[in-house]
């Protein structure tokens, strides 16, 4: 079985210690084989704040895949807006803005969503959906395949609909029929787990979409708590599938000396079998 804890908007400058400790813990109990953190690391994009993330993810067991969020680039510094706004969060985890990861059961392509002409949206180009369904068309057949993205590609609530990343549909289509079976996203701190074929009608894939809560911020929404996602992939089976598993913060309490992340619930993914051309890149 392979493990990806996936957390988003930590918002560092905002961080809850209680909350960033209970999180360690839930990872070194858990020992994914991969952390996803899909943006907004900061609040401000201070140097500052990005050192302190980057203390946190070190404490992190596995490998890590880092995203920029919109947060994470300056809002107030126009300067370094326009001419350099990754460069805090480069200084702290690398050059590369489009990160990837690739094991014997997984494969993990991140996508920069964000824009430097953006307040907050996040939108998506031809050249990068080409891109990514290049990559996922590389996939092996027993990998399971995760695209991450900062803004959703759907949301639940009319409200967030504002809040969808500009081409999503054209994405989402694409990398569907390319072989994803996964895109994991933030920036709206609402966790839920979805099929994107109640959004966008027919896909030539199973698709699903993970939504993040807020991992250790104080900028909750009321009607969510911090909340991470562990997605658990059993592969190599004649019924191949994944789970996504909510797991929500629960504040210390009579009971318990401090808080922690408990599983609030579990949402089990049948994956289609692999199509003709993946078993053959298999044998090749």
């Amino acid at each position: 079985m392979s493990t990806v804890l996936h957390i988003s908007d930590t918002h560092f400058g905002t961080e809850q210690p209680a909350v960033v400790e209970a999180l360690l813990r839930l990872a070194n109990a858990q020992m994914p084989d991969l952390v996803v953190l899909s943006g907004d690391v900061t609040q401000r994009a201070t140097r500052s704040q990005f050192i302190a993330a980057r203390r946190f993810v070190d404490r992190l067991p596995a490998p890590k895949l880092v995203l920029a969020g919109n947060h994470d680039i300056p809002l107030y510094n126009v300067v370094a807006r326009t001419l350099t706004p990754y460069k805090n969060y480069q200084r702290q985890f690398g050059a590369a803005l489009d990160p990837q990861f690739e094991s014997a059961d997984l494969l993990v392509v991140g996508i920069k969503t964000t824009r430097r002409y953006r307040h907050k949206d996040g939108e998506v180009s031809p050249d990068q959906i080409r891109h990514v369904a290049q990559r996922l068309l590389l996939a092996k057949s027993r990998q399971l395949r995760i695209v991450v993205t900062h803004q959703p590609v759907h949301v639940t609530r009319a409200r967030d609909e504002k809040n969808l990343l500009h081409g999503a549909r054209d994405a989402v289509r694409s990398w569907a029929k390319a072989g994803a079976d996964l895109i994991l996203s933030g920036h709206i701190h609402l966790p839920f787990a979805a099929r994107l074929s109640d959004r966008y009608g027919d896909l030539a894939r199973g698709l699903w979409i993970a939504q993040a809560g807020t991992a250790v911020s104080s900028r909750v929404r009321h009607e969510a708590p911090n909340s991470v996602n562990l997605i658990r992939h059993e592969s190599g089976s004649a019924n191949e599938h994944y789970r996504i598993e909510r797991w929500d913060y629960a504040a210390a309490s009579t009971r318990t000396a401090h808080g922690e992340f408990v599983c609030v619930n579990v949402t089990s993914v049948d994956r289609q079998p692999c199509k003709v051309g993946d078993r053959n890149r298999d044998r090749g």
